[in-house]
């Protein structure tokens, strides 16, 4: 028995690829970046940061939604199958391609931001405490709890 599951947190680095089969079914595809942050070692040695590019795909439903909302530059967390298949080129040399199916995302990007052209969104009230035990005072005050 194995395991085969992925876990990514990155930016969309291009907008989605949908293509759409007879049944109505779709394939979505883009590349996400995640990039591990630089350092400086105790010495003084700079370690500049390291991007690294994953290949995507999403089917159906999920495929569907990422045709809709998703647009380069977007912050996705996903989830999913690392899987590598292999193709000849056109000179005969073989070659690989690692993709991520994808499984579940998360669109982390606020929708302000996706959407430039939107209206400003009012900012959320704070969450109410919910009461655990219900109050003893006089009401005197108009706390919530």
């Amino acid at each position: 028995m194995g395991i085969n599951k992925v876990i990514l947190l990155g930016n969309a680095g291009q907008d989605p690829k949908v293509t759409w089969y007879e049944g109505g079914s779709c394939v979505a595809q883009l590349s996400l970046a995640t990039t591990e942050k630089g350092y400086t070692l105790q010495n003084g040695t700079q370690v500049p940061d390291r991007t690294e590019w994953h290949n995507l795909i999403f089917r159906n439903r999920l495929g569907e939604i990422v045709e809709k909302y998703v647009h380069k530059g977007d912050k996705l967390y996903v989830e999913g199958k690392i899987r590598t298949r292999s193709y000849d080129d056109q000179t005969g040399a073989k070659r690989y391609v690692t993709e991520i199916f994808v499984d579940t995302m998360e669109m982390l990007t606020p929708k302000s931001a996706a959407q430039t052209s939107a209206p400003t969104p009012v900012a959320p009230q704070p969450a109410r405490p919910q009461n655990t035990a219900p109050s003893q005072d006089d009401g005197a005050d108009d706390l919530p709890f």
